[in-house]
Parts: structure tokens; C-alpha cells; sequence
């Protein structure tokens, strides 16, 4: 089937730098397009044909409305369209408008980061499992700030185990918050690049954002929060099963970990592992597990991950073929005593 979509005003912002959008198009929807004079020509299956001219459409729509595409969002939101055929152009920008993000704008770059925040958005509670650089703690964040300037939630509480990434730090200086304060950099990190420095700070003094480590939630009950749990993959069992029960009332908790990178003893299973083992019935919860072409930092990660998940599963592949039973070879029977050959004394 072919379609021609009139040129309109400004349309070749769509386009990308040196096209790419439209090759995302292409290869995401199995169709051709092709630049005329005056006209986009699409040639495909009528449905993909049909989800082009819509997307085409949407676009239009939006830029006629002042809508504004910033910080590759619009190649990140093309992306989740052509991988997910229930979302549509509009439908994702207009939902990340009704999201207040503080200063930043953010928009989901994959179809499993649109499923995650729509799982935060219905669910109470949700795990998020996949490989650094996926965005897990990021949006989990965000939407923690979109709840409290929402008013939805009244308080913000960020934890995470306090485990060295494989390392010994010893005897650290200062007061209890300083000795913490490295392990939860990256939740402050998070903070201030979607709110004034002023206002956070402002925050953490009236403990409106608490930042602090997992073993000070015990015996708490969390009402009118959003919990957010960062490299669960580090808590024990005890630690998870005492943190999933901390939720009170109108409060949302978001569990996020890595579980290629544990860094408890040996012994100790994690936490994470196990909770997702035993909860995964539970009704109300949500569980969005990410892979390496979720991830949204330097390209080189995606590549650098998918070499360490080919490295496991060679590893795995070759202590199965060692624990495999090998094939002996049937020794002959004995042969009767009287076709024994004859030594001589």
C-alpha cells in the first residue's frame, strides 16, 4: 500500500539529524518512506502505513499546539511508538506534560521505561530490575517529585544499603550523615538535577526528602510517602522483607537493583532475588524488568553489557557441559576360559 502525506511548514524537524528518525520509522515499522517536492510518501502493510500517517499526524499536532522536543526526546519517544503499538506520538507527550518534573522534562526513551512509569502511576508498589543505565532510580525519582509537588504525597523517603561496591572503606570521618552521605550520593545526584539546589536543601532540613540508609527503617511505618529502595540487589533477605512491610497508608514504594552486581558475601542471597522469587503473585504489585537496550547513557554501555551477558552464558554453557555425565565405553566380556590365550612359563 502507498499513502502521500502533503509537506507541511517545519515538518523536516521531524526528519532528525541526517534523517535518523525517519530510518527509526522505517525499520521499526517494516516501511518505506521516500521525500518528494511537495509530499512524504509511505509504502508498507496498510496497518504500518496506517500507524506512520498517525504518527505523522500527531506530530503536526503537537507543534501547531507549541509543544517543544528537547534533549533527543523526540527520537526516545519515536522509539517507544514504533516498539509499542498502544502508545502514540501525542498520547506520550501530553502525558509527560500532565507530570510536573520540577525543572526537567522527562519523557520515557524506551517501551519498558513507558511501562514502568505507568506501573508507579497505578501500582502501590513496584520493582524495577534491569542493568545500570537503564533509568530505574531516575524516573523512580521523578516520580517521587511529581507526587510531592503534586501534593499527592507528603514526604519523599530515599534508602539504600550501605554495601561497598566490592571494596573495604574502613574507618570513614565525620559525623553519622557524613560517614553515609557516599553510599547515597547518587539519590542526591538525582535530586538536584531535577530541583533548585535551594529547594532541596530547603527540603532535607524540614525532612520532607529524607535520604538515609535501609537499617533506618526499621520499626517505621510510612505514611503519605513515596519510598524509594536503590540497589536492592545489596539488602539481605531480613532487610528486604522489613522494607516491603514499612508501607503505611496513600504511600508508594519503588524497588530498584541490578542483580548482575552484588556485592554481599557469598553466602548471602539477596534480597531482591528472593523477593522476587515470593511476590510475584501478589496482586497489586508490578514488577518491569529492563535489558540493554534500555539503557540511556554513552552507547558503549548498552554494547559493554550485552558482552558481559554473553560472557555468563558461556560461562554458564561450559560447567553444564562439565557436570554432564560423559559416555563410557562398554568394556567386552570376559573371555571363556578356554579361548584364554596360553603363557608359557
Amino acid at each position: 500500500m502507498k499513502k502521500n502525506i502533503a509537506l507541511s511548514p517545519n515538518i523536516e524537524t521531524l526528519f532528525g539529524t541526517r534523517d535518523e528518525n525517519l530510518h527509526v520509522l522505517e525499520d521499526g515499522l517494516n516501511i518505506n518512506i521516500d521525500l518528494r517536492s511537495d509530499s512524504i510518501e509511505l509504502e508498507g502493510a496498510p496497518r504500518d502505513v496506517a500507524r506512520a500517517e498517525q504518527l505523522f499526524a500527531d506530530y503536526e499536532h503537537l507543534r501547531k499546539s507549541g509543544h517543544q522536543f528537547v534533549n533527543g526526546d523526540l527520537s526516545s519517544m519515536l522509539r517507544v511508538v514504533v516498539g509499542d503499538p498502544n502508545a502514540t506520538l501525542r498520547g506520550l507527550a501530553e502525558a509527560g506534560r500532565q507530570r510536573s518534573f520540577g525543572r526537567r522534562t522527562v519523557q520515557p526513551k524506551s517501551p519498558n521505561q513507558r511501562r514502568y512509569l505507568e506501573a508507579i502511576e497505578q501500582h502501590d508498589m513496584v520493582f524495577g530490575v534491569g542493568p545500570a543505565g537503564t533509568g530505574k532510580t531516575y524516573l523512580a525519582v521523578a516520580m517521587a517529585i511529581s507526587a510531592l509537588l503534586n501534593k499527592q504525597v507528603n514526604r519523599i523517603i530515599l534508602a539504600r544499603p550501605a554495601v561497598e561496591a566490592g571494596e573495604r572503606l574502613g574507618f570513614l570521618p565525620g559525623t553519622l550523615q557524613e560517614k553515609i552521605d557516599p553510599y547515597l550520593r547518587p539519590l542526591y545526584d538525582a535530586l538536584f538535577d531535577m530541583l533548585d539546589p535551594e529547594r532541596v536543601e530547603r527540603y532535607l532540613e524540614k525532612n520532607i526528602i529524607e535520604i538515609a540508609p535501609i537499617a533506618f527503617m526499621r520499626g517505621r511505618t510510612l505514611n503519605d510517602s513515596f519510598v524509594i529502595l536503590d540497589e536492592a540487589q545489596n539488602t539481605t533477605s531480613e532487610q528486604m522483607k522489613m522494607f516491603v512491610t514499612r508501607l503505611g497508608f496513600n504511600s508508594k514504594a519503588v524497588i530498584t537493583g541490578d542483580v548482575t552486581q552484588i556485592d554481599l558475601p557469598t553466602a548471602r542471597r539477596s534480597g531482591l532475588i528472593e523477593a522476587v522469587d515470593i511476590l510475584q503473585g501478589v496482586n497489586g504489585l508490578a514488577f518491569v524488568h529492563f535489558d540493554e537496550s534500555d539503557v540511556v547513557r554513552h552507547h558503549l554501555v548498552q554494547r559493554i553489557i550485552r558482552a558481559y551477558d554473553e560472557h555468563k552464558t558461556k560461562l554458564a554453557e561450559q560447567q553444564l557441559s562439565l557436570l554432564e555425565p560423559k559416555a563410557v565405553t562398554a568394556r567386552p566380556a570376559s573371555m571363556p576360559a578356554s579361548e584364554e590365550p596360553h603363557v608359557p612359563n
